[in-house]
């Protein structure tokens, strides 16, 4: 088993024979994803373009994206996990019991005959939405979802991309992970960077009630996190820099308001496929960019005096 388990979007134009759409529904939240990037596209070693592709879809429910998808295998809520365990030992020869295939929603047959086509593809791509990774197993799914891709690397060449839910999450976490070697999920509490999606991952973090103050900057967790990591950010003292009123906003008790990234103040957005758009202000605003404030905050607090524990509570081993 070897080789990686990402690319850009423009190997899989050109080169992917075998595309799957799990937990998202690109027709609706991504439309031109099709056209511009996978099933649609002619590609150098795909002239045919949809005609040599094979599109498989994997969702609880059938969504419009349907129409476009070979083959649509409607999942039963929850089971993403058991699917792909169950897909996983199927690439490797193991023997899969029918009764627990058959709780997923799905057959054996099914699944056996989605391996064989993966293992027979010249190029494959997993693309996974939210439907998958902010479900029941979250983290857990999509590293299965990664792991099958690499074991995939065995018989055929096999990549995983996310598909992206808002905009430019591509681009933080293209920052993080130049900065600190991760993507997401980091934690710097002890001066340097530990990574572990599902302790430090952001909604997690809400929704245990770990942290006592959040600074929210270009985005808006109010509207999509779960009423448990909304009741934290509405409990702790939660500032927010925002160009207009978000959900998030509402229950802060500071919102900065700035101007907006790219239409009235320069910055870098990346594509899904991480290719960076430097973006040039078209608009004045009256207000402050999000770096401006950033660099200000930073400012105030470094003339603050340092936090250092005193001597006592060293000895004592009490922080």
């Amino acid at each position: 088993m070897g080789g990686k388990v990402s690319c850009t979007l423009g190997e899989v134009k050109n080169r992917a024979d075998f595309i799957l759409y799990w937990g998202g529904n690109p027709a609706e939240c991504h439309p031109r994803h099709f056209t511009k990037y996978t099933i649609m596209q002619k590609g150098k070693f795909l002239p045919e373009g949809r005609k040599g592709r094979t599109m498989v879809l994997v969702d609880i429910r059938e969504t419009m994206s349907v129409k476009a998808a070979d083959i649509f295998l409607q999942v039963r809520p929850g089971k993403d996990f058991e699917v792909i365990t169950a897909l996983r030992a199927l690439v490797k020869g193991n023997r899969v019991d029918t009764a627990v295939v058959e709780e997923t929603g799905l057959k054996l047959e099914q699944l056996q005959d989605l391996v064989d086509r993966m293992k027979r593809c010249k190029f494959g791509v997993i693309f996974f939405g939210m439907g998958l990774s902010m479900t029941r197993g979250k983290h857990m799914n999509s590293a299965a979802v990664l792991t099958l891709a690499a074991e995939m690397n065995a018989f055929t060449k096999f990549v995983a991309m996310p598909m992206r839910g808002h905009g430019n999450v591509a681009g933080a976490d293209m920052v993080l992970r130049w900065t600190t070697g991760y993507p997401f999920g980091v934690n710097l509490c002890r001066g340097f960077p530990r990574f572990n999606p599902g302790e430090f991952s952001t909604v997690d973090l809400l929704v245990r009630g770990d942290i006592d103050a959040a600074f929210v900057l270009g985005a808006d967790p109010g509207a999509t996190m779960p009423q448990p990591g909304i009741d934290t950010l509405a409990r702790v003292p939660t500032i927010v820099l925002d160009p207009k009123v978000t959900h998030t906003s509402r229950l802060a008790r500071v919102h900065i308001t700035t101007s907006v990234t790219g239409i009235s103040s320069p910055g870098t957005a990346y594509r899904m496929d991480e290719v960076p758009l430097p973006l040039r202000p078209v608009l004045k605003s009256p207000y402050p960019s999000d770096e401006e404030v950033v660099k200000r905050i930073i400012a105030a607090v470094e003339k603050k005096t340092a936090w250092l524990p005193k001597p006592e509570a060293l000895s004592s081993g009490i922080a």
